[in-house]
């Protein structure tokens, strides 16, 4: 569905292809600030099936001091979930790893939780860039997984100096934007900063983002950013994820 420039915006939800593959989400009951429990979590995951959703991979924080996640917290969340879910939609588990020094020791270890073959999620702090960055980016690389920066578009103290982003890019890092990014849910800045990073061709794949009933509901939500045309060839990725 190509969308006209001069024609009236659609909905998030207008725009979800049916069969969609989400790699980003906070499904997993009771492990990090996403669904509180087991009924919540088959909840949001009925509700996603509805707006289109085929997959959903749940990748709950693993951030040391704050939501201390290993793999078998992760894995026993998901199977409490998988065991009761009853309905036609896959679900799958990884994790969204904090940039810090505990994600280079489980590189170094073999031990990250990848989203497809050697692909990984991860994220740095909202406020400013973890020191080192490059050289963590480097040590997750040359053990053998490529990492997938969630949300480029969320760290708007890089706005001020694009070269960090394109230093990122330029090294091999994939870029993940939320979808509700695209709807200016998180603020006009971060549509600013999303729209020129999509522009130049620098966002590789979305994701939802999905913590609860209340991003459910902001899929209803117009498109404001300038290419809604490039957010649909974006959503086409994630089929890579299937």
């Amino acid at each position: 569905m190509i969308f006209n420039l001069f024609k009236a915006k659609p909905t998030l939800k207008d725009l979800i292809p049916n069969g969609f593959v989400d790699i980003h989400s906070h499904i997993l009951p009771g492990i990090d600030d996403g669904a509180k429990n087991i009924n919540e979590s088959l909840k949001i995951i009925l509700e996603m099936k509805k707006l289109g959703f085929s997959k959903i991979i749940g990748t709950p924080h693993t951030y040391p001091g704050l939501y201390e996640n290993d793999n078998s917290s992760i894995k026993n969340s998901y199977h409490k979930v998988h065991e009761r879910l009853n309905t036609e939609i896959k679900i799958d588990y990884a994790s969204e790893y904090m940039l810090d020094n505990s994600i280079v020791e489980k590189a170094r270890n073999k031990t990250l939780l990848c989203l497809k073959d050697n692909l990984v999620l991860v994220e740095m702090s909202f406020i400013s860039e973890p020191l080192k960055l490059q050289e963590m980016i480097f040590e997750i690389q040359v053990n053998g997984y490529i990492p997938i920066l969630a949300h480029p578009e969320r760290y708007l103290f890089m706005s001020n100096n694009f070269l960090r982003f394109e230093k990122l890019k330029k090294v091999g890092c994939l870029f993940q934007a939320n979808l509700l990014s695209f709807t200016g849910y998180y603020g006009k800045e971060v549509v600013k900063l999303l729209d020129k990073l999509v522009k130049r061709k620098m966002i590789n794949y979305v994701g939802s983002d999905i913590h609860s009933q209340i991003h459910i509901s902001a899929f209803s939500k117009k498109i404001v950013t300038k290419d809604v045309n490039a957010l649909e060839r974006l959503m086409k990725n994630n089929e890579e994820f299937k």
